[in-house]
């Protein structure tokens, strides 16, 4: 399955939004720096903010497009505090 996750970086104040089929591995490929020119490497206080598991892999990649497309971090938080959102947001990109 695969999972939709949300990154936050205290010392930069941005979100980064992504996509993967192991969530764990690809965490660990941003803490390591694993791509040097990513976005993610810039900075060594990303944590994981948000994530939404369980989903098709089409779904995923659907979901983040969004997400990113609503260019807003208000929008990012409201997800994560407003469990509905993410439920129409399920069912929108099934």
């Amino acid at each position: 399955m695969a999972h939709v996750y949300i990154l936050y970086s205290e010392n930069l104040n941005k979100y980064y939004i992504g996509s993967c089929l192991n969530l764990m591995e690809r965490l660990q490929d941003h803490k390591s720096k694993k791509f040097p020119g990513c976005f993610t490497s810039k900075d060594n206080s990303w944590a994981l903010f948000f994530e939404i598991p369980n989903l098709s892999y089409k779904q995923s990649r659907n979901i983040e497009s969004h997400i990113k497309a609503m260019k807003s971090s208000t929008y990012i938080k409201n997800l994560a505090n407003y469990p509905e959102m993410l439920e129409k947001l399920k069912e929108k990109f099934l």
